[in-house]
């Protein structure tokens, strides 16, 4: 079955495009004119992945972000004439899962949507070594795609649950920024600072006291062992065998 694309963009010239080019790559594709446009598409059919366009009228692209990413999965890409690394920041801190500025190259618009595409096709599809990953009160099924936070499911994106299981995967490691997004993104595209923003909201979800995710100075990031986090419910101690922390992330 053909992968689904939701094209969003107020501008006919690129929507008539971006739709020629991803269908001749084999890609089903659906077009929006506006963000309202968008979410009454979003309540009548699922899709794989969504272009975003960020400066539209009314609802803007950030604004639909905001809106769709806590109920929807797919990977969202925003296309931004904005190239300053607030903006860039700015929409992956919104949950968006990458952003291309224009005017950009069609070849690497679409050998980035085949990349969040193949992810999505690893994650989805059950590891035959598949083991459930559990530390603290933090339990993650690989199989199953799911997480939760002692009895209370907790609601990842994609990347978000790729993120938390390398990291479980490697608890008690201390991993550089440079490592995890090359081992998680797995891509040549990108900012490397939205390992920071994924960290930053992945913490928000699931460790609001950081008592997990611990930050290295000068570093990265490093996720408490089961036998550390033991420690710390004992004896009260933060970041054993991990460093020490930096209030930034």
């Amino acid at each position: 079955m053909k992968k689904r694309i939701m094209i969003v963009d107020d501008d006919v010239s690129i929507r008539v495009l971006l739709s020629d080019v991803l269908r001749e790559n084999g890609l089903s594709v659906t077009t929006a004119s506006s963000g309202e446009t968008c979410l009454g598409l979003l309540q009548q059919q699922k899709y794989d992945l969504i272009v975003l366009d960020v400066m539209m009228k009314g609802l803007s692209g950030l604004d639909v972000c905001r809106r769709i990413r806590s109920s929807v999965n797919a990977p969202i890409l925003l296309l931004s004439a904005k190239d300053t690394s607030k903006d860039i920041i700015n929409g992956l801190s919104l949950g968006a899962d990458d952003y291309l500025t224009k005017p950009f190259v069609l070849e690497e618009l679409v050998a980035r949507i085949n990349a969040h595409l193949r992810r999505e096709t690893r994650a989805s599809a059950p590891g035959p070594t598949a083991k459930t990953l559990k530390i603290g009160d933090i339990t993650l099924n690989p199989g199953e795609m799911s997480a939760t936070k002692g009895e209370t499911p907790v609601a990842l994106s994609t990347r978000e649950f790729e993120l938390l299981s390398y990291l479980m995967q490697n608890a008690g490691q201390t991993l550089s920024k440079e490592r995890i997004f090359r081992d998680v993104w797995q891509t040549d595209y990108g900012e490397i600072g939205t390992v920071a923003i994924n960290i930053k909201n992945l913490r928000e979800k699931i460790d609001p006291t950081w008592r997990y995710i611990k930050t290295v100075w000068g570093s990265g990031y490093c996720f408490v062992t089961q036998s550390g986090y033991i420690d710390e419910e004992e004896k009260n101690r933060t970041g054993r065998g991990c460093g020490h922390e930096n209030e930034d992330s």
